[in-house]
């Protein structure tokens, strides 16, 4: 029964990883880690899983480049120990709170620079008139674009902060799976 409850959550995790940019085999390590409550070393993982020790070492180092699995230090063992993550509110804020954060200001640093360009466009007398109705049209859907991207850096900052759980209580979240089940 315990098994079966674990290995239920451990395939809808491992075929939903992919939004977090990993492959079902590396999410169904994750989670079967998340259910050990006890550091793992690659050997253990190995023969849990039934991967090869390469594969298993890539696969850590890829959950550990996602902040999903930690190394950590146990006195008097020599090898390496992992732990999954198993905040995933922490996980969700670190993980999309940083892409958001990213694709905003990336952004952001473009528009701006297409911004002098095309108005560069409107100020040059030698360019016609078909060209600047052009730059105008583009002006106009990159201001729109800016303010998503200046949307989006509030809910970036709004996650790193915390103030996120103000508008969308974890506790609330916890009530409304009760009331689904």
């Amino acid at each position: 029964m315990l098994e079966d409850a674990e290995r239920e959550v451990i395939n809808s995790i491992a075929e939903t990883m992919d939004l977090y940019g990993v492959t079902p085999s590396i999410g169904r390590l994750y989670a079967t880690m998340y259910f050990k409550h006890d550091p793992l070393t690659l050997d253990d993982m190995k023969n849990d899983l039934g991967m090869s020790k390469p594969s298993m070492s890539t696969a850590v180092r890829k959950l550990q480049d996602i902040n999903i699995v930690k190394k950590v230090w146990k006195k008097g063992s020599r090898k390496d120990l992992f732990m999954a993550e198993k905040d995933f509110f922490q996980y969700f804020s670190n993980f999309f709170g940083d892409k958001w954060e990213r694709e905003a200001k990336l952004n952001l640093s473009s528009i701006n620079d297409a911004i002098k360009k095309l108005q560069e466009v409107l100020h040059d007398e030698e360019v016609n008139e078909k060209l600047k109705q052009r730059a105008q049209q583009d002006l106009q859907q990159l201001e729109e674009y800016k303010s998503y991207c200046h949307w989006l850096e509030r809910l970036a900052h709004s996650i790193e902060t915390g103030e996120i759980f103000e508008f969308l209580p974890m506790k609330e979240a916890n009530r409304e799976d009760h009331n689904e089940s």
